[in-house]
């Protein structure tokens, strides 16, 4: 029987990854129970670790480092993938004052955690812990770990059990802070559904069809390409044609002359639908299905683009339409359909609304790829070639002034923004970025859960004796008070001076402490989107803000 012995007690790989799958996949049965409809998730894998650690069950001390780092560089570099696209764009229109809110409520909570430690006198490093675990931001304590270890060359337990003490009632305080600003400002559902439909307009860059019948004697008899250099700065496609004179449809292409009382289909934006009617004519009531039955020669359908070799190439290179006699609307991208402009660069991952006949569309259809097989296949290249250079990011040492450590970002830090970069401008420079929601959840599921499961092995030893004698127990009240003030103190500021709509202020909340219990809750308390889209909104800012305080709190007062 010491087989047996060997793998429950032993030190081998075998050993090493036996524990580590059982932690794992028992914390994440038990994360599905619910209390009052909330569950802790993933990161019940922590406290399951902890529990082995604390009997004794742990594993070799190297290889747990090594799954614990590598772990929690999967984990923010996939983090780093899924908000990259929309870390830059979240700062435009309402996502200013939004995102200015998150970050007021980042800043308070490392205000107010900076307080209780001058009063109470816990370590900065336990502190950040606490931080971490009030705010529910695992990244932050991954980089907490990772900038103390760079620091003193060994690991401080006491930020994980911080984190661990912390989380539970964080989780909670998150959505309590949401219920109870409700009741401050006595929020009726029903006027804040209101508001949202009366403020609700399409993104700026957002396609939108409209049609038209020529009127403007100046545009008489011009071809398409003419009006189009006359509306220069203006986002519009022409798609289809009706025709007065012969009552048929045709695809218009650039040559394409328009004559007066023409119909003509549009693809443009909301900012620039006003401009395009003055300039040609009348909107008539006239819906996309009309012109589908219309035309029962042409065909439109949607195509993906996956052929690499198109990756970064802008659509007026391709000449499809010169060389097929078809026409390219829209472009769908993360969601939002994008007026197809001959300037605008190309995806893999995009699908592209393509008008024309049969054979043609066939075609272009074996040009673009549309293999939703190649789609699913993993582009492993990019992912390493940005984890490697966010190492090396993350090992360059910063020297600042009254720091007597050069700062590194770490192995949180470097991959994340690596991460950020190359999902946004990846396709500059030929690199496929594109995956799929499915696989980047895998990566960075199996990241985190291989992460907490180390840091709650190498926890466990001292997680008791900490509650019981070393003040645990007033650690769970001041995470509460970092986690609830912020929230409620910014919030009230949200609705009473920026008049921020209930249902986005609960997504904001949610947003601003990486928290999808929180979201969870919000989006079936709301009912609609937009919890989601204020959590979208500002999740990019504040995990790269929670990731960077961490670090810097351990680098300056520790």
């Amino acid at each position: 029987m010491d087989w047996i012995n060997d793998l429950i007690w032993g030190q081998g790989v075998g050993h090493s990854i036996l524990l580590l799958s059982f932690v794992i996949a028992v914390g994440i049965q038990l994360g599905k129970i619910k209390i009052f409809g909330v569950s802790l998730g993933i990161t019940l894998v922590l406290f399951v670790g902890i529990i082995m650690g604390h009997f004794g069950i742990t594993i070799n001390t190297h290889v747990i480092h090594f799954f614990k780092e590598f772990g929690l560089i999967l984990f923010v570099y996939s983090v780093g993938m899924q908000v990259g696209p929309g870390f830059f764009s979240s700062f435009k229109e309402g996502g200013v004052t939004l995102n200015m809110l998150a970050t007021g409520i980042v800043l308070l909570g490392v205000i107010i955690a900076l307080v209780l430690h001058f009063i109470t006198g816990i370590p900065i490093p336990t502190m950040v812990g606490i931080l971490s675990g009030a705010v529910t931001n695992t990244p932050g304590l991954g980089a907490a770990q990772q900038a103390y270890s760079d620091m003193y060359g060994v690991s401080d337990n006491s930020i994980p059990l911080g984190y661990a003490v912390a989380y539970p009632l964080g989780v909670v305080g998150i959505i309590l802070s949401i219920i109870v600003i409700r009741y401050i400002f006595r929020i009726s559902f029903q006027k804040e559904n209101e508001q949202l439909e009366k403020a609700e307009t399409s993104h700026s860059n957002e396609a939108i069809p409209i049609s038209l019948v020529v009127k403007n004697p100046a545009i008489f008899n011009k071809t398409v390409a003419e009006i189009s250099s006359l509306l220069e700065h203006t986002d519009f496609v022409i798609s289809r044609i009706w025709r007065d004179s012969d009552k048929k449809i045709d695809i218009a292409s650039a040559n394409t002359v328009l004559h007066e009382n023409d119909k003509i289909f549009v693809i443009t934006t909301e900012p620039n639908a006003e401009k395009i009617k003055i300039f040609i004519g009348e909107a008539i009531d006239m819906e996309r299905k009309q012109w589908i039955r219309m035309e029962s020669q042409f065909v439109n359908r949607r195509i993906l683009i996956t052929k690499p070799e198109l990756n970064g190439k802008r659509l007026g290179d391709l000449k499809l339409r010169k060389l097929y006699g078809i026409n390219i609307t829209r472009i769908n991208r993360a969601g939002v359909d994008l007026v197809a402009k001959p300037n605008l660069t190309l995806q893999v991952g995009d699908r592209v609304n393509v008008v024309g006949t049969e054979t043609a569309v066939s075609n272009v259809e074996k040009v673009l790829g549309n293999s939703m097989k190649r789609l699913n296949e993993p582009n492993l290249i990019t992912i390493f070639v940005g984890i490697a250079l966010g190492i090396i990011l993350g090992s360059i040492p910063f020297s600042f002034p009254g720091i007597p450590q050069p700062v590194k970002l770490g192995l949180a830090g470097g991959p994340l923004i690596v991460a950020i970069l190359i999902s946004r401008f990846g396709y500059h420079y030929k690199l496929i970025t594109y995956t799929t929601q499915s696989a980047n959840l895998m990566l960075r599921e199996i990241g985190i859960a291989m992460f907490l499961a180390c840091v709650g092995l190498s926890a466990g030893e001292g997680f008791v004796d900490t509650i019981v004698n070393d003040g645990g127990v007033a650690w769970i009240g001041y995470g509460f008070i970092i986690t609830v003030v912020p929230l409620l103190v910014i919030g009230c500021v949200a609705r009473y001076f920026f008049k921020v709509n209930y249902f986005t202020l609960m997504g904001l909340i949610a947003g601003s402490t990486t928290d999808p219990p929180a979201l969870a809750y919000s989006n079936a308390t709301a009912g609609n989107d937009a919890p989601s889209v204020g959590y979208a909104t500002v999740y990019p800012l504040t995990m790269f803000l929670r990731v960077l305080t961490a670090q810097l709190m351990i680098l300056f007062f520790a």
